[in-house]
């Protein structure tokens, strides 16, 4: 059984999953690949990942927290699982490129397949996708859309050296 709640936000109304014990998803308006809400699912705003998702979120979007603890579940290839672990150790305010993620993975020439496991993280924010950037640190592909992974990067005043905040 798939739980979900709306949550609002600075960046629009976010949708959040869980399976009753982890959050499984958090999506933007728009978002590439998110879920549409099944007729199967069940709207629980107090499930116990909802509320700490929920304040945790408004202290980030606050500014007074750098990083998350919770319960997730993400539902994911082996690959995908371990692009996603590596993108939960950039610290907050930090980015790096597809490249050097695909590097730390052990597969310098994994570019391509690193973007493609980012852009299908189902937890985004929390586990921070928005860090990763192209190469020469100009932004491209975001799931929830360049102004938002922009908004995000800013919000933690993140950069790498000669990163532009232009698309």
């Amino acid at each position: 059984m798939t739980l979900f709640t709306t949550l609002d936000s600075p960046i629009g109304e976010l949708l959040l999953t869980s399976d009753g014990t982890a959050l499984t998803g958090l999506y933007m308006p728009d978002h590439a690949h998110g879920p549409t809400v099944g007729a199967d699912w069940v709207r629980d705003g107090g499930a116990a990942p909802f509320a700490d998702a929920a304040e945790q979120l408004e202290e980030y979007f606050a500014g007074g927290l750098r990083g998350f603890d919770m319960p997730l579940a993400p539902a994911g290839t082996e690959f995908q699982m371990r692009v996603w672990a590596e993108l939960r150790r950039i610290p907050y305010g930090a980015t790096v490129t597809y490249g050097e993620l695909a590097r730390r993975l052990g597969g310098p020439g994994a570019s391509r397949a690193v973007g493609l496991a980012n852009g299908r993280n189902p937890i985004s924010i929390i586990v921070p996708c928005h860090r990763v950037v192209g190469a020469g640190g100009k932004l491209t592909g975001y799931a929830g859309g360049l102004a938002r992974k922009r908004f995000l990067l800013e919000l933690e005043g993140g950069c790498l050296p000669g990163l532009t905040l232009t698309t």
